[in-house]
């Protein structure tokens, strides 16, 4: 039986998808900023 790779912690595996999803969230707060009109901290009631 092959041993498989851990999927936690600072593998590539990991830091890929932290990666693409760090990505995701950037481009969906610019969007939502451009399609609101305000700022995103503004959005979350912080300025």
């Amino acid at each position: 039986m092959a041993e498989s790779s851990p999927r936690f912690g600072f593998v590539a595996f990991a830091e890929t998808w932290n990666g693409r999803l760090a990505m995701l969230g950037f481009v969906i707060g610019l969007a939502t900023e451009l399609l609101t009109g305000q700022s995103i901290l503004s959005q979350i009631g912080l300025g």
